[in-house]
């Protein structure tokens, strides 16, 4: 189909459904922390905005949540249907992991997502608290097995090879491997911006219409907070992560940067800001070199260097011509996310937050690039992995499974189909649940240390006790 091999059909059909995938478990981190942090500043400040944010937002994190799930289940089947040789060879290891995913996050975001929903009045606001914090807990918990199994695949350790097969022989040091902590904290964060964004970009759209109220303008400042005080950590965790890629997928780092050469004569390494690297020629053709400046931040070093790509086996090269824009797409979004923040404190210092039509409408241009950079850096992580599927252990050809490009090729044009008119709606309905204003909830009572919000569980439970009588009319007799 289209002239790809069985073996390109499966990696774009894999590829496909976890960036649709992707997307959604970023927001859905993002949010359950954003909802936990909305419900403790209520109990905190007795401020009914918080309420009203808390409900707006409940009801976008619910269907983000279900379309997370769905997504996440073609995955897992897809290890088994078009990959069941890594599945056989590597099952010792990524199984358990993604179990222990099951058993403690899967479990307890269910067990507590419908008090979150629907226990608002059926609680009380200490069990709710409750129950908001455990499901973003699980969020984050679901994160931390599916990282430490990524990361495994990327960097492997805590193992041997018995009888073609892998077997775990140190479970820490599996989990713990030397990329783990970087990737956990780095998708962590990039899933924290990625809804500030989101966050921001809806509250400027409402803006820009005229709608400043006070739930409006706390969502436009609480992201934008967000923005300004995260983005810097989130280049210093990436800055990390470079120089630990670097000392154990060398190839990867070379193929981002697009140096060909090892020059031993060389005093120190250049940055390619631009060029377009060619696999075939190996070079990276009308290159714009900055001096030092690779030197200064891949080895922070003014004399530095690194392996260039030739000194890997042709085989062994991931595609440099992808992931060198990849990456520079992924950097060049996180700059204009602290611009953004910092652009949002000048505004804020100057009174015209909620007024500069400018800077409003910056933030909603600015709404999907949190996503659009998380995609951007897996492409960066997992082509930069090729052609290994366990990374120095494993071959990508190795481990797919025995189709023809014919199936490959119509199963994934159906995916296509079927992903764009059910997440497609989906997502529909998320944009249109943003556009419309968060509800008041005028009928707080701060004063008793609950929230009630007052909907009859029985049709007469809506009449007041306390009914005055209706005085009757005097008759007279005719």
């Amino acid at each position: 189909m289209l002239g790809l091999s069985a073996l390109e059909l499966a990696r774009l059909q894999f590829a496909f459904t976890v960036s649709f995938h992707i997307i959604f478990p970023a927001i859905t981190v993002g949010l359950a922390s954003y909802l936990a942090v909305l419900e403790a500043l209520w109990l905190i400040r007795r401020n009914p905005v918080y309420v009203d944010l808390y409900h707006f937002w409940s009801k976008i994190f619910a269907i983000n949540f279900g379309m997370g799930v769905v997504s996440g289940l073609v995955m897992a089947y897809q290890f088994g249907t078009n990959w069941s040789g890594f599945s056989q060879f590597a099952g010792g290891v990524t199984g358990p992991l993604l179990t222990y995913e099951v058993l403690t996050a899967f479990f307890l975001e269910a067990g507590f997502l419908g008090v979150m929903l629907f226990g608002w009045n059926k609680v009380g606001p200490g069990l709710h608290m409750f129950a908001t914090a455990l499901v973003a807990l699980g969020t984050l918990i679901s994160t931390t097995w599916i990282l430490a199994s990524n990361s495994w695949m990327q960097t492997p350790q805590g193992f041997e090879i018995v009888n073609g097969k892998i077997v775990p022989t140190d479970w820490l040091a599996v989990i713990f491997n030397p990329s783990f902590p970087f990737r956990l904290m780095h998708m962590t964060l990039a899933a924290y911006l990625s809804t500030a964004l989101f966050v921001a970009a809806a509250a400027a759209w409402h803006l820009l219409r005229g709608r400043s109220t006070p739930a409006i303008r706390k969502m436009f400042s609480m992201a934008l907070w967000m923005l300004l005080f995260v983005s810097p950590v989130q280049m210093v965790v990436g800055d990390a992560h470079g120089l630990n890629t670097l000392e154990h997928q060398p190839a990867k780092i070379a193929a981002i940067e697009g140096h060909w050469e090892s020059d031993p004569n060389a005093t120190s390494l250049p940055l390619i800001a631009f060029g377009i690297p060619d696999m075939t020629a190996e070079q990276t053709k009308y290159a714009i070199q900055i001096p030092y400046l690779g030197s200064l931040i891949l080895t922070h070093t003014l004399h530095g260097k690194i392996t260039g790509l030739k000194e890997f086996a042709p085989q062994d090269r991931p595609n440099s011509t992808i992931i060198f824009f990849t990456f520079r797409i992924m950097v060049g979004l996180g700059i204009a996310m602290l611009l953004l923040g910092v652009g949002g404190a000048y505004q804020r210092w100057r009174g015209t937050l909620y007024q500069s039509r400018l800077f409003l409408r910056f933030a909603l241009v600015m709404g999907p690039t949190g996503l659009l950079a998380v995609l951007a850096g897996w492409i960066t992580t997992e082509v930069g992995r090729q052609p290994w599927v366990v990374y120095g252990v494993l071959r990508t050809q190795d481990a797919v499974s025995n189709h023809s490009a014919l199936t490959l090729g119509v199963t994934l044009v159906l995916f296509f189909v079927m992903y764009f008119l059910i997440f497609g709606t989906g997502i529909g309905i998320m944009l249109k649940l943003v556009a419309q204003v968060p509800e008041q909830h005028s009928d707080i009572v701060p004063s008793s240390g609950t929230l009630q919000v007052h909907r009859p569980a029985r049709p007469l439970s809506a009449v007041p006790d306390n009914i005055t009588r209706a005085p009757q009319r005097e008759t007279k007799e005719v």
